[in-house]
């Protein structure tokens, strides 16, 4: 016996060339129907809901602990067809917005059903809700949620997700100030001498994009020759039950030119932060996104490579630091 529902899904329209959505922004989509015979329905809601996760597990001996903790940011609805409690006549149901009413009985074929919803907005930066993110222990999701119910059968599901991306600056002071880091290591063992370097950065905040600029004044006072290396990396933690996971990802690695012994050099390497790379994430319950660039001396034989590490935000390139930075460094 052929199923009544052949097919239930959710299409929406994107807003601009990246297909994201920021708060305040409107979603408008259809939710799309295909029925094989004359079905009569109970109820076919549809909602906008945006929240986050952590889970992993750990073992400790024979038990295995599972860590779990969620937030929720909002969950918005509209019933397209609701069920009347009354006579049990046939009833239809107002879509807000839609200036329609639609039956509860469905003829064959395919139908459309429009909606629109407004993603919240917050009332303070604090209140602003994280970009989507997937990470390896948790993610940061929002999504498009479809729900057709009849009477003595099972419901009829169907998900879709679209990305969220904060046009809100992290809580974060002197994101346009200059970043410097100093290491001097005495060589050991196979080498002899000592190697020092003075990392310098132009700020602490960088747009998705964009070129983050590095300066390594690297004094190689020591008997082997040495490579800089640079390396941006995203760092993801994750919290649960009082517990914190961590996990690091590199999202750049280059190297600079051979610094010979007894030489004094100054190296400027610019890394090009990646267009789709996350923006840094610190409003999360449970999920932080966050970014640190070292720069570190390759040393032959060397016990440990001396490194000097950076603290990196990354920004929407919409976000209000953006306009900050379209008018840096002021003339």
């Amino acid at each position: 016996m052929a199923r009544s529902i052949k097919n239930i899904s959710i299409i929406y329209d994107a807003i601009n060339q990246e297909n994201t959505f920021s708060c305040g922004d409107f979603i408008s989509g259809r939710l799309i129907l295909e029925v094989r015979k004359e079905t009569k329905i109970d109820s076919l809601l549809i909602k906008a809901k945006g929240k986050a996760r952590a889970l992993w597990t750990e073992r400790y001996g024979q038990v295995t602990v599972v860590y779990y903790d969620k937030e929720k940011y909002f969950t918005l609805e509209n019933y397209i067809i609701q069920e009347e409690k009354g006579d049990g006549q046939d009833f239809q149901t107002l879509l807000t917005g839609s200036g329609e009413t639609y039956s509860n009985i469905v003829v064959p074929g395919i139908h459309e059903y429009p909606f629109t919803f407004q993603i919240p907005q917050g009332q303070a930066p604090e209140l602003d809700m994280p970009s989507s993110f997937k990470g390896t222990s948790g993610k940061i999701f929002y999504t498009l949620e479809a729900k057709l119910s009849r009477s003595m059968r099972a419901p009829s599901k169907t998900k879709t997700k679209f990305t969220f991306i904060s046009k809100t600056d992290p809580l974060i002071p002197d994101l346009m100030e200059p970043q410097f880091g100093i290491k001097e290591e005495k060589m050991k063992v196979f080498n002899s001498g000592n190697v020092a370097m003075n990392i310098r950065t132009e700020r602490i905040g960088y747009l998705q994009g964009e070129g983050l600029k590095i300066t390594a004044e690297i004094g190689n006072n020591s008997s082997r020759n040495i490579v800089p290396k640079f390396r941006l990396y995203q760092k993801q933690s994750f919290f649960a039950r009082g517990n914190r996971r961590v996990y690091t990802k590199n999202v750049l690695k280059e190297a600079g030119e051979t610094i010979s012994a007894s030489t004094h050099q100054t190296v400027t390497k610019v890394l090009t932060i990646p267009n789709s790379v996350c923006p840094t994430i610190l409003n999360c319950k449970v999920v932080h996104v966050e970014y640190r660039l070292k720069v570190y001396l390759d040393i032959p034989f060397a016990a440990k490579d001396p490194e000097v590490k950076l603290p990196v935000v990354i920004l929407s390139a919409d976000s209000e630091f953006g306009k900050m930075v379209s008018i840096w460094p002021p003339s």
